[in-house]
């Protein structure tokens, strides 16, 4: 037994090598006749989205320097698409119609879930405001109407809370999860009411004019309302703030050709100093745009686990 085994065993094994050998072959074949198949994408226009605000259309005009740039690196005519929710942005760059897009920490979380095509390139670096920090990040602030009653957490038990958006990370996956755990109960349970009013800046108003109790918002959107006029800082309690959020990802679908990516990088990365930069910088209260990966998310990722965990174990 052993003589066959020795005088067989190098031929198996070569046979075994020559069998791996093609098995590798012909997978790289395969591989490569679907990388053949499937060049990246050239498109004519780019289309353009992002989470929709209390006014959306004025801030399509606001990034109009960037739109223009963006047009001019790629050679590209930039079209927008006027979104109705997080998730319709979401929908429209997992259908590959929406090419580059602003979204949500939370949505963007979904959608790379969903598709990791959809891919983070950049997010802007904040200048210091009433409520929000200097640098790539933001928190959810619960806010109240000074002069009411709800003065401190356990007083707003019962009463009515603001949330902007299901796919809204300060908005709604931070206070499901975080708040949650500070209180130790769900939102549903501890407020009598929990409505979605669309936007950050529409749950401020909501507050103010006394719709909501509560509400939870970005310090960033809130000082947004505040800078226009529409409420005054005085006139709110903050009752609670979050830990750091990283700010909203500027996304791109990954299959777009390598140099349509590097020139949309391009436009953000390298916009300080460019015509029109410096007026929307300022009226984004920002001093530029920083690079960011998937991982800086990653925060994000760890609150939708704990989120779904939570809501499979109910």
């Amino acid at each position: 037994m052993k003589n066959i085994q020795t005088k067989t065993g190098p031929h198996m094994r070569n046979f075994f090598r020559k069998c791996a050998w093609i098995l590798t072959t012909t997978a790289g074949v395969g591989i490569a006749g679907q990388a053949m198949a499937a060049p990246c994408k050239n498109p004519d226009s780019l289309t353009f989205a992002m989470i929709p605000t209390e006014e959306t259309v004025a801030e399509l005009q606001l990034y109009k320097p960037i739109t223009d740039r963006m047009a001019q690196l790629t050679g590209k005519k930039i079209q927008f698409f006027m979104p109705t929710s997080y998730a319709s942005v979401v929908e429209g760059m997992l259908s590959g119609f929406v090419d580059v897009g602003v979204l949500g920490p939370y949505s963007y979380v979904i959608a790379n879930g969903k598709d990791a095509n959809i891919q983070v390139f950049a997010t802007y670096a904040k200048r210091p405001g009433h409520l929000q920090e200097e640098g790539p990040g933001y928190r959810g602030v619960l806010v109240t109407k000074k002069g009411s009653k709800f003065t401190t957490i356990e007083s707003l038990k019962g009463s009515t809370l603001g949330l902007t958006d299901p796919g809204s990370t300060s908005g709604n996956l931070m206070p499901r999860v975080v708040f949650s755990d500070v209180i130790g109960s769900d939102l549903d349970k501890y407020f009598s009411k929990v409505a979605y009013t669309g936007s950050h800046e529409l749950s401020t108003v909501a507050v103010d004019k006394g719709k909501v109790d509560a509400a939870f918002v970005a310090s960033h959107r809130f000082d947004n309302v505040v800078n226009k006029g529409e409420v005054k800082l005085s006139d709110f309690n903050i009752l609670w703030k979050s830990d750091p959020i990283p700010q909203d990802p500027f996304v791109y679908l990954g299959n777009l050709c390598d140099d349509i990516k590097k020139k949309i990088e391009e436009t953000f990365l390298q916009l300080k100093g460019q015509p029109g930069a410096e007026k929307f910088l300022d009226n984004v209260k920002s001093n530029t745009f920083v690079k960011m990966t998937s991982k800086d998310y990653d925060i994000i990722r760890a609150l939708k686990k704990a989120k779904d965990a939570r809501k499979k174990k109910k």
